[in-house]
């Protein structure tokens, strides 16, 4: 038997089997973790299916059955769905025992994940703050980013767990809800670099410029940055499929910012991103990459 499916190995649920949880999953699957998934998507339960992953209906079926120190990943879009996995109809907190652990990888505010982390621990279920960055591809090669916040016992449970999704681990905190933090800012970041990339496009554009050289000078200049060189070469050829929708960083921005408030932070450069991206959705590119920020600079400047 693989030294992985031992019985003394945690055994993963994964709850949201999309862009980055599915990815996640399939590196799980091919590591040889033994993984039960719940998506609603039927064509995403089959993805996860092909990869080895038992599908289960929901949220609460999928923990039936987890080893005493078994872990259930989120990695649905907010909180409002994560609430939802955990406690709603057939969720996952009512199949839970002390000793399991909760690891939450969607881009939350820090509230939201202070307030999950508490109701867990009330019922002895441990919790990892564990925002990732960084896109699927990157998610499936391990190459991701993954910002830990958890108590030191806990990190050091399921540090195997941890090193298998990602070499790029940062051990944020002990505290519950510095992931989020230190996620949030990175991606108002990462929003401030790609509004100013699409800006600057447009304006090569306006003024004549061929934009693919102009991007290539960025790509080996003081201009660069990774956010522009992932994002830019395929929204130059047209491709807009969503890989990270609009709406993920126009929630992620106001989350920011919503942060920046609460600590009466100004901002500025982040409120700029937060109305770029709000504007594009409105203007119906909501549903587009994420790098369909330029047409709207096109539009727009």
């Amino acid at each position: 038997m693989s030294a992985s499916l031992l019985p003394s190995h945690p055994q993963v649920a994964v709850i949201g089997a999309g862009n980055m949880g599915g990815a996640m999953l399939a590196r799980l699957c091919e590591a040889g973790w033994a993984v039960s998934v719940c998506d609603l998507d039927p064509a995403r339960q089959a993805q996860a299916m092909a990869c080895g992953a038992q599908p289960k209906p929901t949220p609460g079926a999928a923990v039936q059955g987890l080893t005493p120190d078994g872990v259930v990943l989120i990695a649905v879009v907010d909180a409002a769905q994560t609430w939802a996995v955990l406690t709603g109809a057939q969720g996952a907190l009512a199949g839970l025992k002390p000793g399991h652990t909760v690891m939450l990888c969607p881009t939350l505010s820090p509230q939201d994940v202070i307030e999950v982390g508490a109701r867990l621990r009330s019922d002895g279920v441990h919790c990892i703050d564990a925002p990732m960055s960084g896109g699927p591809a990157r998610a499936r090669d391990g190459s991701m980013s993954l910002m830990v916040a958890c108590e030191d016992a806990v990190f050091e449970r399921h540090a195997a767990l941890l090193q298998t999704l990602s070499h790029k681990i940062f051990r944020i905190s002990a505290q519950v809800g510095d992931g989020a933090k230190t996620k949030l800012v990175n991606n108002l970041l990462a929003a401030i670099h790609l509004t100013g990339v699409a800006e600057s496009l447009a304006l090569a554009e306006r003024m004549g410029l061929n934009p693919t050289t102009t991007l290539a000078v960025m790509a080996q200049s003081s201009g660069q940055s990774w956010i522009a060189s992932d994002r830019m070469p395929r929204a130059l050829a047209g491709d807009f499929a969503p890989r990270a929708h609009v709406t993920l960083l126009e929630k992620d921005t106001r989350l920011a910012m919503d942060m920046a408030g609460a600590v009466g932070f100004d901002a500025a450069l982040g409120a700029l991103a937060r109305d770029a991206f709000a504007q594009a959705s409105a203007g119906g590119l909501a549903q587009e990459d994420d790098a369909a920020l330029l047409k709207w600079m096109r539009l727009n400047r």
